[in-house]
């Protein structure tokens, strides 16, 4: 791939990071706040995204629960971000069938942790980013947004 095509492009993942488990908000988020937080972390994808209608068609196909009250929580936000991601490789039932395993297997934190830490690292990889340089870029921006 030529030089300056890899390079620009890589520029706005360089600085890519889904937010962990932990730092998706628990508070319960309305359907267009879900689908504005999930799309301002997927932004530099820029072919990936997820929209109020999308939710609401994987909630009427039971691949993720129903929000309670209208709003979605942690566990929700964060499959949805993994089905943003997979959606464009995998098929829908496919993805349903891989969070039946999911559950058998892992509890939800640790599944999407795990999930998070590896496509950055492929990101990295396909882009030829140096993953410790990466890292600390992330590293220091969460502590500036946090004020840390």
């Amino acid at each position: 791939m030529n030089e300056h095509i890899l390079s620009k492009m890589a520029d706005p993942i360089h600085n890519f990071h889904l937010p962990r488990y932990q730092e998706i908000p628990d508070v319960g988020l309305y359907l267009e706040q879900t689908a504005k937080y999930i799309d301002s972390y997927l932004s530099p994808l820029e072919d990936i995204s997820i929209t109020g209608s999308m939710i609401s068609n994987y909630v009427k196909k039971k691949i993720i629960n129903n929000p309670v009250k209208k709003q979605y929580n942690r566990d929700q936000i964060a499959a949805l971000i993994f089905i943003a991601v997979a959606k464009s490789v995998l098929s829908l039932d496919n993805i349903h069938m891989m969070f039946e395993i999911q559950r058998q297997t892992y509890d939800n934190a640790t599944a999407y942790n795990y999930f998070c830490q590896e496509f950055e690292q492929v990101l990295w990889h396909v882009f030829q980013l140096d993953m410790a340089d990466a890292r600390k870029d992330t590293d220091h921006n969460t502590e500036k947004e946090h004020g840390t």
